[in-house]
């Protein structure tokens, strides 16, 4: 009889454990992914010299045209510069939210709001989106997403993309890296 016993808990414990194998679709619900608090940033000037910003140090760094991104673990920072001839507005946000609603998987919109920052006033469009599946794994994280669009004048764009882990507390650090673009001259 406790032969059985052991034979049916080691079956379900199996059955169980077998039962989250092979998912690489499904979001995970948060709380990894914090950036710690002793993060130490360093300054980055990309080719051209038009703007610094701040990114985490240690971080790996990938460029392609305008476009720099960094990346540690399971958190993302693009950053783009671009044209763009009037300051983005609400309703260029509002855009933005329905233009990746049909192209974002995983999408869940967000807000959008004028937020200040060092570098002035910005435009900051927040949602929610699928990662790339963890090339080993499959695993499917679902971040959340704040967009600042940081405009200059004549027409320099600069949009500063942070993602990281749905419910990850990386508030502070976001917050170092965008109140420290610095538009150069």
């Amino acid at each position: 009889m406790r032969t059985i016993g052991m034979l049916v808990a080691v079956t379900v414990v199996a059955g169980l454990a077998l039962s989250g194998c092979g998912r690489t679709s499904a979001p995970d619900q948060g709380g990894a992914g914090d950036i710690p608090d002793n993060q130490a940033f360093v300054e980055y000037r990309p080719p051209g010299d038009r703007y610094s910003i701040k990114v985490p140090e240690g971080w790996s760094r990938a460029e392609s045209g305008g476009t720099s991104t960094f990346t540690d673990k399971l958190n993302t920072i693009t950053v783009s510069l671009g044209t763009r001839a009037t300051a983005p507005d609400a309703a260029a946000g509002q855009a933005d939210l329905t233009a990746l609603r049909g192209t974002t998987t995983g999408f869940t919109p967000g807000k959008v709001s004028e937020v200040q920052r060092t570098a002035g006033p910005v435009l900051l469009v927040t949602y929610r989106a699928d990662a790339a599946p963890d090339p080993v794994t499959g695993k499917v994280v679902n971040d959340d997403v704040e967009r600042y669009s940081f405009w200059h004048t004549p027409a320099d764009l600069l949009t500063v993309t942070l993602a990281g882990p749905h419910g990850a507390d990386n508030v502070d650090p976001w917050r170092t890296v965008t109140d420290s673009v610095r538009w150069l001259p």
